[in-house]
């Protein structure tokens, strides 16, 4: 067992087999995680179904209740660092990520000397698709804003779309993760980054979701202006390395697809 896709639902009937069926048709050896936060659509009822099909392979964590994107991953993690997993990725159920960039990630952190790789929209190469121009204001003001206020040399912060090496998940102190919405992408690559792990943007590009509904509101924006202005505050204090291992970790703070080429 060595590379695991975390997908978090709610509802999302209209997305779920088609995204875990596009992963395994990859046929790269990933297996799926899908947690879901009691989803009323029947979310989980398919994916149950779909485990006839791929035992083994297909997994199921049921939440009661919606908890939190942040919850929902650390949960995740803590369930695929139990099992024995070595590379552990992020992606959303409405196909925002292509499944096919998947082996561009686990390559990044397989062989490219990278501990934590981001498919990012605003790195050189990577862009949006099908999306109006105020979303994407607000999405790069974010990433601006983000990189101001906590000097961290990561152009797509607020990302969703990664890959972790064990070890990474392992030294994070998740009891210190705070964020349960957006910001929580935020934080986690902050606190990958204040433990110096290398950080690899791979390019993609981020196509808005074509079925279902956007979990994007008001107060997911709210707790990302306010939760980056927290962190950097935090940072003065929290210690995000985990108690349970030592890591004596020494490491650039990040590194580029373009640095990884050019060092071959």
């Amino acid at each position: 067992m060595e590379k695991i896709v975390i997908i978090p639902t709610y509802n999302e009937k209209d997305n779920v087999e088609s995204i875990i069926r596009a992963v395994f048709d990859l046929q790269s050896g990933f297996h799926v995680l899908i947690i879901d936060d009691g989803s009323p659509d029947g979310t989980a009822a398919i994916v149950k179904q779909l485990q006839q099909e791929f035992p083994n392979r297909l997994f199921l964590e049921e939440r009661k209740g919606k908890l939190g994107l942040g919850t929902a991953y650390i949960h995740g993690f803590r369930w695929c660092i139990e099992k024995g997993y070595d590379f552990i990725f992020e992606m959303d159920a409405d196909f925002s990520h292509n499944p096919i960039d998947l082996n561009r990630l686990y390559d990044a952190c397989k062989t490219g000397g990278a501990d934590v790789a981001i498919g990012s929209r605003y790195t050189q190469g990577g862009a949006v698709a099908n999306w109006p121009w105020g979303r994407i204001f607000l999405s790069k003001g974010a990433s601006y804003y983000t990189r101001m206020i906590l000097w961290m040399p990561v152009k797509d912060p607020t990302a969703g779309f990664v890959c972790y090496k064990r070890e990474v998940l392992e030294t994070i102190n998740l009891d210190e993760i705070s964020f349960v919405g957006y910001a929580f992408q935020i934080e986690m690559k902050f606190a990958a980054w204040k433990l110096h792990f290398k950080i690899a943007e791979v390019p993609i590009t981020f196509v808005d979701r074509k079925l279902g509904v956007s979990k994007m509101n008001k107060g997911i924006v709210k707790e990302g202006i306010l939760g980056v202005l927290n962190l950097r505050w935090q940072s003065i204090f929290k210690n995000y390395r985990s108690r349970m291992k030592s890591s004596g970790v020494s490491r650039i703070s990040t590194v580029t697809t373009a640095d990884m080429m050019s060092s071959k």
